[in-house]
């Protein structure tokens, strides 16, 4: 394929995002530089302009587990973190309030939750119950996100979460999501030891992610926190598109758990994994055939402006997000293709990716 050509398409397809993702951007405040520590980031985070609401997504679910904190000190962290997550999907990124369920070790976090429905316990009786309900409740064309938040354990035979009472181990929660109707599950174990969760999750359309690379790093993690903290952080927007993918979260995640340890001159003893390739083997950054589901896969919903448009610009939209999900899954495949063959593929989706924004441009003029 002629570079000139190339290089003309992508330039083509930039200028587009730019033109169509600076405006989202500049509505969502400006941009945030990190923090010097995760309770400093969070409260930034906090304070930034907040975007117009999201239209509720229907199609959306998930569940928010936060185990046993076996100390006072780590109870009130998990619960924390679990509160101010659900608060984030449900009034910033279009999940409906029905949809997402919250389990916790206590019945009530405190007076910030005195307008919450009251969560069940984080038993394993009621994460089972909790999956029967999306399975119930979601389609094939939903997408369910599960995030564990609290400790893990490994004791070289099999990974589990600590809750109360008996725990769930890695293959019992494979097993509650290969029960479930959804194509699409991003699942995200922010314990320790979280790591081993990797291999028996991964499967097709699945986005895993685990705070830990092994069952070995067993402290205490600090990513959950700078997870939570990128959904509400418009510095977490790498792209600067006006949207936040798992990707982009998780990226910003880990650069700043490590930034942490630095800062506070310790070993590091967590060093976060993503799988979203089916291959059980996680990675800390896009390579190896990871990161292209997790790039197109976003946490946001579409704007209350978007979610009115008319049938035709929904149309394209939703053929805009499927040309992006092939172009990155054909970048993951690069190695294993002829040169020839990878820019000829190439090449077409980057065009048929330039036709459909200039025809959304044009709808929305």
């Amino acid at each position: 394929m002629p570079l000139i050509k190339l290089a003309f398409t992508i330039f083509l397809i930039t200028t587009l995002f730019c033109s169509c993702g600076a405006s989202a951007y500049r509505q969502q405040g400006a941009n945030n530089n990190g923090a010097h520590g995760q309770e400093a980031n969070e409260s930034k985070a906090q304070k930034e302009n907040k975007p117009p609401r999201a239209a509720v997504d229907p199609k959306k679910f998930a569940i928010i587990i936060a185990g046993v904190g076996g100390e006072d000190i780590y109870t009130k962290k998990f619960t924390a973190h679990a509160t101010s997550l659900y608060d984030a999907l449900t009034s910033r990124l279009g999940f409906d309030e029905k949809h997402v369920l919250l389990l916790m070790e206590t019945a009530s976090g405190g007076p910030e939750n005195a307008a919450r429905e009251i969560p069940g316990r984080a038993t394993a009786a009621e994460v089972r119950s909790a999956f029967n309900t999306v399975k119930s409740a979601a389609t094939a064309d939903s997408t369910l996100f599960v995030v564990l938040i609290g400790h893990g354990s490994f004791d070289t035979q099999q990974a589990k979460f600590n809750l109360i009472g008996p725990d769930l181990t890695a293959k019992d929660y494979a097993q509650l999501l290969g029960a479930l109707p959804t194509r699409r599950v991003v699942f995200i174990n922010c314990a320790s030891s979280s790591g081993e969760f990797v291999k028996p999750l991964s499967a097709d359309n699945r986005i895993v992610i685990t705070a830990t690379r092994s069952g070995n790093e067993q402290n205490a993690t600090m990513f959950a926190g700078f997870f939570i903290a990128a959904l509400t952080d418009s510095g977490a927007d790498g792209d600067k598109n006006g949207r936040l993918s798992v990707m982009e979260a998780f990226n910003y995640a880990t650069r700043l758990t490590a930034d942490w340890y630095k800062q506070k001159n310790r070993l590091a003893t967590e060093h976060a994994l993503l799988d979203d390739n089916g291959d059980g083997v996680g990675h800390e950054e896009a390579s190896a055939g990871d990161g292209a589901l997790a790039k197109t896969q976003y946490l946001d919903s579409k704007s209350v402006e978007q979610a009115g448009a008319d049938a035709e610009v929904a149309a394209l939209l939703a053929e805009r997000q499927r040309l992006e999900e092939a172009i990155e899954v054909l970048k993951a495949r690069k190695s294993e293709m002829k040169a020839e063959e990878y820019d000829a593929m190439l090449e077409k989706l980057l065009v048929e990716l330039a036709t459909t924004n200039q025809k959304i441009k044009a709808r929305q003029k």
